[in-house]
């Protein structure tokens, strides 16, 4: 249930990633996971879009910057991202962006963005100030 990965962006830059499935009964894990986290990806597969309710409920409770990749394989039902938008009630912030899991190159594009996220939601109180 819990997965993990190790990046090296360079040789003093480590990026540790955590992963856990979304639904409910996994709910004792995100605490610890979130723990010291600068950030998170919601991964949605667009046939149990409802199980991402109670992690999307989570992130936004604690503050946490987060985005929003739907997971898009060959036999997957496809949704435009507009109607995954409106169908989890995401506010115009949040990034949302297609993925594919098992692609190198789309998981990458992710990080980036929510890097962007983490780097946009630090520079926000400082800009307020």
């Amino acid at each position: 249930a819990l997965d993990f990965g190790r990046i090296t962006l360079d040789p003093s830059l480590v990026l540790y990633l955590f992963g856990t499935p979304g639904q409910e009964r996994f709910e004792f894990l995100w605490d610890d996971l979130l723990d010291g986290a600068l950030g998170g990806v919601i991964l949605v597969d667009t046939s149990r879009v409802e199980d991402c309710y109670p992690v999307l409920d989570f992130f936004e409770q604690r503050g946490t910057p987060f985005v929003v990749a739907v997971n898009r394989f060959e036999s997957g039902s496809r949704f435009d991202l507009g109607e995954v938008r409106e169908a989890l009630d995401l506010a115009p912030a949040i990034h949302l962006m297609d993925c594919d899991a098992r692609d190198r190159e789309s998981v990458k594009l992710v990080l980036v963005a929510l890097l962007e996220q983490i780097l946009q939601a630090r520079r926000a109180p400082a800009l307020a100030g």
